[in-house]
């Protein structure tokens, strides 16, 4: 699939998600939040999953550690009555944004280097030029996105 098109959906994707999905976990975790909003036990949720009330507490210790397992999580949202919704999010909000981000730190990188040979040999450039050189670089770096751009 072209890498482009790839980008750009899934940054639909990203877009469409509810403020709920970028919302940090509350204090103990979703799933003791959850659990005790309902006014449902530890025992009852252990009974809803048909197990004992130890790993309900061990769910909930695991969520906090961030050690819990998708596919358990997945099993405690089936008891809750809920759905589990599982993704990575940019921090930058979108790809086009984290690309765009890294290739200009990546561009900034190289002509800083090819800036201070040039300047070693007499033949430094005026601010204006390198930041306009830091552009372009930019561009040609977000077209052509290199393996490098994640080195």
């Amino acid at each position: 699939m072209n890498k482009r098109l790839a980008i750009q959906q899934l940054d639909k994707r990203f877009s469409k998600l509810p403020d709920a999905a970028l919302a940090d976990p509350p204090f103990g975790g979703w799933v003791r939040a959850i659990r005790t909003a309902l006014g449902m036990t530890q025992e009852q949720l252990a009974a809803r999953m048909q197990v004992k009330k130890q790993r309900i507490q061990r769910i909930e210790e695991q969520e906090q550690e961030g050690t819990l397992k998708v596919d358990t999580l997945r099993r405690v949202a089936n008891a809750l009555d809920m759905q589990l919704y599982y993704g990575l999010i940019p921090k930058d909000g979108s790809l086009e944004q984290m690309i765009q981000r890294r290739a200009h730190e990546l561009a900034r990188e190289i002509v800083a280097r090819s800036s201070q040979t040039m300047a070693l040999e007499d033949q430094a450039n005026s601010r204006e030029r390198i930041e306009q050189a830091i552009d372009e670089r930019t561009e040609k770096i977000v077209k052509d996105l290199p393996q490098a751009l994640w080195d």
